[in-house]
């Protein structure tokens, strides 16, 4: 089924949340389509983006702005999130005339977030402890038992980040794109989590496999499946 019209089956939308597997190619190419998606229907208020932090934004530059100086403008990172993966949806948004906007957690905040004890009750016990199973198997089990609950914090301070960012961005109408990880746009535990309630939200998770379809749980809206990826040990590297 083509993006565009997996999309509008899910409209109108305040958010639209598209999850990502880093290092999956082909879920850079269903996010610039999602994009231009959104662009060719005239409901794009905002790109948002989990991989430059808050304040970073395009707004002020012109439709014809280069590359570079939209990497500028973005702060962009490239040895954590290569250019050449995000750019092409980046620059659909770029010659659209529409905003891209940091949405992360800035770095300069983290020490912060690290210490601040009223991030423990921005969620729910059984969800809080299901946040911190999932950063502990997330590092591999590497975390001294110390770092546990700070390195939560940092997570849920990064999820409330994307979801001010989102909510601020957002125009009656039209919808903001949020692309983050798979774990920011979990229902249960991300960033929908520390949305208004009276905002709209459509949550969808890429997926890399070759499983039968996976039908949505209450973490999503809707799952779209693609290609596995080869196996590989992420946590062989890690601890290297």
């Amino acid at each position: 089924m083509p993006i565009a019209t997996r999309v509008a089956a899910w409209m109108p939308t305040d958010a639209f949340l598209l999850g990502e597997q880093h290092d999956a190619p082909e879920h850079h190419r269903i996010e610039q389509e999602t994009v231009q998606a959104f662009v060719a229907s005239g409901q794009l208020a905002a790109l948002a983006l989990e991989m430059a932090e808050d304040g970073a934004s395009t707004a002020s530059l012109p439709v014809s702005a280069t590359e570079a100086q939209v990497r500028a403008a973005l702060g962009w990172q490239e040895k954590g999130w290569p250019w050449a993966d995000y750019g092409p949806a980046i620059m659909v948004a770029v010659r659209a005339g529409r905003p891209v906007l940091g949405a992360n957690l800035p770095r300069l905040h983290m020490k912060d977030a690290m210490a601040d004890v009223s991030l423990d009750v921005q969620l729910n016990g059984k969800a809080l402890a299901q946040q911190q199973e999932a950063v502990r198997t997330g590092h591999c089990d590497l975390l001294p038992a110390s770092q546990l609950v700070p390195m939560t914090r940092i997570q849920i301070a990064r999820d409330r980040s994307m979801a001010q960012v989102v909510v601020k961005a957002r125009q009656p109408g039209k919808t903001v794109l949020l692309i983050t990880g798979n774990g920011h746009a979990l229902r249960t535990l991300g960033v929908p989590q520390h949305m208004p309630t009276d905002v709209k939200v459509v949550s969808v998770q890429m997926l890399a496999s070759d499983s039968a379809p996976v039908r949505a749980g209450p973490g999503y809206d809707a799952i779209w499946q693609t290609a596995a990826l080869p196996e590989k040990d992420y946590c062989a590297t890690l601890r290297k």
